[in-house]
C-alpha cells in the first residue's frame, strides 16, 4: 500500500485521496462495462459497518449480495449452493399456497425455521442462476475466503483496500478506509451509480434494436405488398388483352356469316 499512502501521523497512515479518485474512476468504468454486457456483479460485505450499505446498493441495481456469513464453496461449489436455494424457494412456495396445512404444527414450525435460516444466508443470491462475472468486496482481508474462491475461478475482483491489506490481491483496488461507514457509503454509492448507468445504456440499446427490427419488418412488409400489387396488376392487364382479342374474332365471324347469307339470298 506504500504508493497509496500520503503520510503517517501518530502511527496512523493517511491515504492519498488523489490515488483513491483515480482508482475509483477506473473501477467504476470497469463495473459499468460489465453491467452493460448484462453480467452480474456479486456484492460482498459481511462487516457490521458494511452490511446495510451493501444490501441497499445491491438491491438498488438488482445485483446479488452477501451480507451475512460467507458460506465456504459458495462459488467453487455453486451447484450445491444452488440446490439449497431451490429448497428454500420450494419451502417458501409451499408455505404460501397452503400445502403445509396437512402436516403437523411441529413440522411446519421446523420448516419455517429452516427457511428463515437459509433466507438469511442465501436470500441475496436467490436470483443468481450462475456464477457471477465479478465480485465487489469490502475489506479483502475480512473476506479472504470469497477472494480466494474468485481467484480460483478466474472471476474479476473489485475491492476496497485499507492500508493493512495488499492491493495486488484484487484486479481493481480502491484504497480507502474500510472501517468507516461514511467511506464505505461514498465508494459503494459511486460504483452503484456507475452500474446503474451501464444498465440504462443496455436497456436503451435494446429498445433501439427493437425499433430497428420493427422498422425493417415494416419495410419488408411494404415491399411485399407492393410486389403483390404489381403482380396483380400484371395479371389483370393480360386478362383484358385476351378478352379484346376474343371479342374481335367473334365480330369477324359475325360479319362473315352475314355476308354469306346475303349472297345466298341473291341466288334465290
Amino acid at each position: 500500500m506504500l504508493p497509496y499512502i500520503f503520510a503517517e501521523k501518530k502511527g496512523i497512515h493517511i491515504i492519498d485521496l488523489n490515488k483513491t479518485v483515480e482508482a475509483l474512476q477506473e473501477t467504476a468504468a470497469a463495473m459499468k462495462q460489465i453491467a452493460r454486457s448484462g453480467k452480474k456483479i456479486l456484492f460482498v460485505g459481511t462487516k457490521k459497518q458494511a452490511k446495510d450499505i451493501i444490501n441497499e446498493c445491491a438491491q438498488r441495481v438488482n445485483m446479488p449480495f452477501v451480507t451475512e456469513r460467507w458460506l465456504g464453496g459458495m462459488l467453487t461449489n455453486f451447484n450445491t449452493v444452488r440446490k439449497s436455494v431451490k429448497k428454500m424457494q420450494s419451502i417458501e412456495k409451499m408455505l404460501g399456497d397452503g400445502s403445509f396445512d396437512s402436516i403437523t404444527k411441529k413440522e411446519r414450525l421446523t420448516l419455517s425455521r429452516d427457511k428463515e435460516k437459509m433466507e438469511k444466508v442465501l436470500g441475496g443470491i436467490a436470483q443468481l442462476g450462475r456464477v457471477p462475472a465479478a465480485l465487489f468486496i469490502v475489506d479483502i482481508g475480512h473476506e479472504h475466503i470469497a477472494l480466494a474462491e474468485a481467484k480460483r475461478l478466474g472471476i474479476t475482483t473489485f475491492g476496497v483496500v485499507d492500508t493493512n491489506c495488499d492491493p495486488n490481491k484484487v484486479d481493481f483496488a480502491v484504497p480507502a478506509n474500510d472501517d468507516a461507514t461514511k467511506s464505505i457509503a461514498i465508494i459503494a454509492n459511486y460504483l452503484t451509480a456507475a452500474i446503474a448507468e451501464g444498465l440504462a445504456e443496455r436497456q436503451a440499446a435494446k429498445d433501439e434494436d427493437v425499433e430497428d427490427t420493427a422498422n425493417d419488418d415494416n419495410e419488408k412488409r411494404a415491399a411485399r405488398l407492393e410486389a403483390e400489387a404489381q403482380a396483380e396488376a400484371g395479371r389483370g392487364g393480360r386478362g383484358r388483352s385476351g378478352n379484346t382479342g376474343a371479342g374481335g374474332g367473334a365480330g369477324q365471324r359475325r360479319r362473315t356469316t352475314g355476308a354469306g347469307g346475303g349472297q345466298r339470298g341473291g341466288r334465290r
